[in-house]
C-alpha cells in the first residue's frame, strides 16, 4: 500500500520540458511540479506556458528565484527589489501565480554579504513574504543546496517560510543532513513542511548504485529495486514529506511512485546516521 504521508514532486531541473512527461505524470497521480526561473536556460516558465498552458491548472506549481541571467553566466542576488521583480515575471511567464516560490540557494550570496548576512537574509525573506501577502504567489519557501550557514542566521525576527527544500538521500553527507535538521528546527518546521531534492545525487546510473544495496534500509524490501529502495529511504534522510525528483520518462516516475509501498526501517536509518557522524568526527 502506498505511503499516504509521502509525496512525489516532478522536478524539472534537467528536464526537456516535454508535454508527454506532464501528461504522464498526471496519469500516474503526480500533481505537483517544481521548477525554477533559471532552469532550461532561464526559459522554463515560458516553455511550460507554451506547451502546457491547459495542463498547468491541474498541478500545484512551485518555482524558485535568486539566479538572474547575464551575458557570461548566471548571477545570484538576494536584492529584495530584484527578487520581487522575478516573482512578478514568473507569474507573467507562467500565465498564473505559482503556488510556492522558493528563495533559491540563499547561501550562494551570503558569504559576500558578511558581516551583514543576517540582515541580508532577513530582507530577502521579507521580499518573498510580502509577495505572498500581495497574492503574487500562494506561499513562499527556502530551497538550499548547502544549508550549513543558515541556521545561525535565523532568529525571532526572521520571516518564516511555509516550506523548506533541502537535499535528501543516501549520498548526502552528515554535515548537510545535520544542517538541514537544524534549519528546520530554527524555522519551527515539522517533517510535513520539508521537501527533499536530488535523491540520487544526480543520476540513477551512477556506479555507486551498483555497489550498494539500499534495500537494507527497508523492512521487507525484497520486492523493490535498488533505485526504488534508495528513493524510499531518501524520505528519512533527512525527514521530509515530499521529494522533487527529475526525469524525462514517465515510466521512471511510475517506478518511483511504486517505491512508496516500501516501509522504511527507522532503526537502520538511525544507525546509518550515527555511523556517518562517527566517521565525520573521526
Amino acid at each position: 500500500m502506498r505511503d499516504s504521508g509521502s509525496r512525489v514532486v516532478l522536478g524539472l531541473h534537467r528536464s526537456r520540458h516535454e508535454r508527454r512527461l506532464l501528461t504522464g505524470a498526471l496519469d500516474l497521480g503526480v500533481t505537483a511540479i517544481d521548477t525554477s526561473a533559471n532552469y532550461l536556460g532561464f526559459r522554463s516558465h515560458e516553455v511550460l506556458a507554451r506547451i502546457a498552458s491547459d495542463l498547468l491548472p491541474k498541478f500545484t506549481l512551485s518555482t524558485k528565484v535568486g539566479y538572474f541571467p547575464r551575458a557570461e553566466r548566471a548571477e545570484h542576488s538576494l536584492d529584495p527589489t530584484r527578487l520581487h521583480g522575478a516573482i512578478e515575471q514568473a507569474a507573467r511567464d507562467l500565465g498564473r501565480e505559482p503556488d510556492v516560490v522558493f528563495l533559491h540557494n540563499p547561501e550562494h550570496s551570503l558569504q559576500e554579504a558578511a558581516p551583514h548576512n543576517r540582515d541580508v537574509l532577513a530582507l530577502a525573506c521579507a521580499a518573498l513574504a510580502d509577495a505572498a501577502t500581495q497574492g503574487m504567489c500562494g506561499a513562499w519557501g527556502i530551497a538550499s543546496w548547502d544549508p550549513s550557514p543558515l541556521p545561525e542566521l535565523i532568529d525571532a525576527t526572521t520571516p518564516k517560510p511555509s516550506v523548506l527544500m533541502v537535499r535528501a538521500g543516501l549520498l548526502v553527507g552528515t554535515r548537510t543532513l545535520d544542517a538541514a535538521d537544524a534549519l528546520a528546527d530554527a524555522l519551527g518546521m515539522g517533517g510535513s513542511m520539508v521537501w527533499g531534492m536530488s535523491p540520487f545525487g544526480g543520476s540513477t546510473g551512477a556506479p555507486v548504485w551498483d555497489r550498494i544495496d539500499p534495500r537494507v534500509f527497508l523492512r521487507g524490501g525484497a520486492g523493490l529495486s535498488r533505485v526504488q529502495a534508495a528513493f524510499r529511504a531518501a524520505y528519512r534522510l533527512p525527514q521530509v514529506d515530499s521529494i522533487a525528483v527529475g526525469t524525462d520518462e514517465p515510466a521512471h516516475l511510475g517506478e518511483l511512485i511504486g517505491a512508496l509501498a516500501g516501509e522504511v526501517d527507522e532503526q537502520a536509518i538511525h544507525q546509518y546516521r550515527s555511523l556517518l557522524r562517527g566517521r565525520s568526527h573521526g
